[in-house]
């Protein structure tokens, strides 16, 4: 068994006795025996997961070495969500349930083969609804969904191909995956920065569209409020009442990334600094934000950003300026 050792004071972790954390995709953390402000957590030993499995995008000597293939994955998964449910449903718990669909290599099982008529980007994407279905019809079975929070949302925005060819691009059609939103996986631009979101519990949450500014960051923290936690992250916010509650306001502003570089969103405006480098990224199709002056655009009446205001607009642009600066440090 291969220990590991999480400092919550870095990571913001913290378990209580009795409670679990497990994620299952890349890693999966078990057994954990929390001590002062770091908790030891052991592999699974069940789950016989390698030390490869904490690469990023690591798969397990097992697996690899396995008669299974990469197409079993999502099953693989799903049953193992099921399981780790199964096991804990007295308790508290949290689950990080990573899909890895529709990242490359993009293999569906063999039953989700043609499914969508828009080749294995599309058929998974369809075994991803699948498996959340699952999960959410396992959920119910177990008699969880009204003590249950469900949280689905993405790490960037669509890409069709991504250094592999299976006819993501020729059978996309008339599908926009972007919308009207510019940009894509990789970019500044709203597409890039922008992912679905949805939250859902049972008897609490109304259906609702919500136009409020989030962000992953604020997770832990509203989650903690939600739970009568005190631990707190620095830079996240406490927004339960938007998350969980439909009401309340979100954020005013937040800093975006995408490979590094970053812009600021505060409001409806955002500011993508100048940067070096190709406008569009051509082996992926897609428009990075990368140009030699500011861009700065109004999302509230150009939510596709082809109105670079940053010179009709000066003094917006250097009250943006200022403010990004003085986040991140710069004096």
């Amino acid at each position: 068994m291969k220990e590991i050792v999480l400092d919550t004071e870095t990571t913001g972790l913290s378990v209580k006795e009795g409670h679990r954390i497990v994620e299952i995709g890349c890693i999966e953390l078990d057994n954990l025996i929390p001590t002062q402000n770091k908790f030891h957590c052991y592999l699974n030993p069940e789950r016989k997961v390698s030390e490869k499995a904490l690469e990023v995008h690591g798969y397990t000597d097992e697996f690899l070495s396995s008669k299974k293939k990469f197409s079993d994955m999502a099953d693989e998964f799903l049953n193992q969500a099921k399981k780790y449910v199964d096991t804990v449903k007295e308790n508290p718990f949290f689950l990080f349930y990573t899909l890895q669909q529709p990242h490359v290599p993009r293999t569906p099982h063999p039953r989700f083969e043609g499914t969508s008529g828009m080749g294995p980007r599309g058929d998974a994407i369809v075994e991803a609804d699948w498996c959340i279905g699952e999960l959410y019809k396992h959920l119910k079975k177990s008699n969880l969904l009204e003590n249950t929070i469900l949280i689905l949302s993405s790490d960037n925005g669509p890409v069709l191909n991504d250094g592999y060819y299976d006819d993501a691009v020729e059978k996309l059609g008339d599908h926009t995956p972007s919308g009207i939103l510019r940009g894509g996986k990789y970019s500044l631009f709203e597409a890039g920065t922008r992912v679905p979101f949805i939250t859902y519990w049972k008897g609490n949450i109304k259906p609702q569209v919500s136009d409020q500014m989030v962000s992953q960051i604020d997770f832990l923290n509203s989650i903690a409020s939600l739970v009568g936690s005190e631990i707190r992250s620095n830079d996240g916010v406490d927004l339960a009442d938007v998350l969980f509650e439909n009401k309340g306001k979100g954020r005013s502003e937040l800093v975006l990334e995408a490979q590094t570089k970053t812009a600021f969103r505060k409001d409806n405006w955002v500011l993508i600094p100048p940067y070096p480098g190709p406008s569009k990224s051509i082996n992926v199709n897609i428009e990075l934000g990368n140009a030699a002056a500011y861009q700065l655009f109004n999302l509230e009446n150009d939510l596709s950003q082809q109105n670079n205001l940053a010179e009709s607009e000066s003094e917006k642009l250097n009250e943006m300026i200022s403010r990004y600066q003085s986040i991140l440090g710069v004096k």
